[in-house]
């Protein structure tokens, strides 16, 4: 992989004479359907991607943990929190659609940052990124193990714990053609099990279920109210929850070197996020607070080694006990996606860094098939986080994770944001318009700086109610990795002396290759040969981000 910090000297001028980029020429012994430089095999299928736009990574953070959420702001600041971390979500992915449409190689905004910033921030981001996702493997063996307690108590929860760790890292091992398939459907059936549960939840509150005597309507916000009596305090602490929920829309950027035909596939799977914020969480975020209440014992109990799900209780609510077992397995299926991805995202994530010299050169190492073994050892083996249930409970342990990871997922967020600044303002310094972008960021420049200061803002502030009353502890959780990025930032920079990149410096050509199917990268025929903005109806406009 090429490292943009090689040197301070600006890179030299591309020569106008040649008509092709020298990175579409066949590498010499190229192994077909490999990724020269990474080893990995591109063995994604853009159905493949396009699922793990709609419904990829969702588990229990969603499933399980919007109780904890629910529980401290009650509905209306769960569907506050989830609204306002959608409209930031949505303004990353289209910051990061227009980036990597145009640069789909390995190490997505990582290798962006190193590009377009300095190499040191490029190490920053790039271990916060690795650290959400180390976070977020721990929650779902940590609720994947208490829902097999559940079921059977006669295995310990360390015991459940090294079955699927086990389990999980030999299915990794398989290849990246065998995790494609498996989350395509497993996001297929989380997909199906959501909306099944939103018709139940619109049934219920009608008063339609077998047995019931009058409709639910909106009784939960009213009693215990739509705050839980919590107010502004209740939202507040929602956000953190929320982001964590969030992370992972940014993945597909992840998955591009391992995809087929990115140029097609990264922006039809950038545009499909915008459903999964409408129906996968603002849908989970209104039926969750119409059908099970606030103050709901099981939302959080910090003495049980079991974690309830908002749906688990609406279904034991209204009357039908069964359902837990059937709620569960589908929480498990869940898990069983969310477990897979985490691992996948974070044993990428690692390796890309290794590549670039910004991790251990140990980890970018891959067999024949293209697996990177190491990287993905490392990676499961934090996992074991979550055994950390043993002593004090799911619901707890659940929320030290999130609160440890919700802040990382602000600053790698913040982080794209400014990166997508920092590409603009080189294109247009190297004389670059807008019409020659495959895929341009819907409402830039505005979008760009609303997801940097927001996600700032609740970097900032995600841990303010630890300070009235003052608890250290819970403090400590939520800021203490806020040092982290800019400690990782300075100290990188000051040891290895790399260059802070100046617009006129950035490379805009290197990475911009063809697709293995030989589509190259699509643009819109009608756009391509006018500027944006002429000739255009405003719905056009619109819809062609969605």
């Amino acid at each position: 992989m090429k490292s943009f910090q090689s040197s301070d000297k600006a890179p030299e001028a591309a020569d106008d004479t040649l008509t092709v980029p020298p990175e579409t020429l066949p590498a010499p012994n190229l192994v077909p359907g490999m990724d020269e430089d990474t080893g990995v095999k591109r063995g994604l299928k853009n159905r493949h991607l396009s699922m793990m736009a709609l419904a990829g990574i969702i588990g229990p953070g969603l499933l399980v943990g919007a109780g904890g959420a629910l529980s401290n702001g009650g509905p209306a600041s769960l569907l506050i929190g989830f609204g306002v971390i959608g409209v930031i979500a949505f303004s990353i992915m289209q910051s990061l659609g227009e980036m990597t449409t145009l640069y789909p190689g390995g190490g997505a905004f990582i290798s962006l940052a190193d590009r377009m910033v300095d190499k040191g921030f490029a190490v920053a981001v790039g271990w916060n990124y690795w650290i959400i996702w180390v976070c977020v493997l721990a929650n779902e063996y940590n609720v994947i193990s208490s829902i097999m307690v559940f079921w059977s108590d006669k295995v310990p929860l360390w015991g459940y714990f090294l079955i699927f760790w086990t389990f999980f890292l030999g299915f990794q091992l398989l290849g990246v053609e065998a995790f494609g398939e498996a989350e395509f459907w497993l996001a297929l059936v989380k997909l199906l099990g959501l909306t099944a549960y939103f018709l139940f939840g619109i049934v219920y509150a009608a008063g339609g279920l077998v047995g019931q005597k009058e409709a639910l309507g909106f009784r939960y916000w009213n009693d215990p109210g739509a705050f839980n009596g919590n107010g502004f305090r209740g939202v507040a602490t929602v956000f953190v929850f929320c982001s964590t929920f969030y992370a992972g829309v940014e993945s597909v950027a992840v998955a591009a070197t391992e995809t087929r035909n990115p140029g097609v596939a990264v922006p039809q799977a950038i545009r499909q996020v915008f459903w999964r914020i409408i129906f996968v969480y603002m849908g989970s975020a209104f039926f969750f607070g119409l059908t099970c209440p606030a103050n709901a014992d099981g939302l959080v109990n910090g003495g049980s080694r079991a974690l309830k799900s908002p749906m688990t209780i609406a279904i034991q609510t209204a009357g039908w006990e069964g359902g837990v077992n059937l709620i569960n397995a589908f929480i498990f299926i869940t898990c069983l996606s969310a477990v897979n991805s985490s691992i996948y995202i974070g044993s990428r994530t690692i390796l890309y860094m290794a590549h670039s010299g910004m991790a251990p050169r140990v980890l970018a190492k891959t067999t024949k098939r293209g697996v990177p073994v190491w990287a993905i050892l490392l990676t499961n083996a934090f996992g074991a986080l979550s055994m950390m249930n043993v002593s004090t409970g799911a619901s707890k342990a659940y929320s030290y994770i999130v609160n440890l990871s919700g802040v990382s997922t602000f600053l790698v967020w913040a982080s794209i944001s400014f990166i997508h600044i920092r590409f603009r303002s080189a294109w247009h310094a190297q004389g670059r318009t807008r019409s020659e972008l495959p895929f341009r960021s819907f409402w830039y420049p505005w979008n760009a700086y609303f997801g940097l200061f927001a996600n700032l803002f609740l970097a900032l502030v995600q841990g303010w109610t630890t300070l009235s009353p003052f608890d250290a502890g819970n403090f400590v959780d939520a800021y203490i990795l806020l040092p982290l990025f800019p400690l990782i930032f300075v100290v990188y920079k000051l040891v290895k002396r790399t260059h802070f990149w100046r617009t006129h410096e950035i490379d805009l050509d290197y990475g911009r290759r063809v697709d293995l199917d030989g589509k190259g990268l699509v643009t819109d025929d009608e756009e391509a040969h006018q500027e944006v903005g002429k000739s255009q109806p405003w719905w056009r406009k619109i819809a062609r981000n969605f």
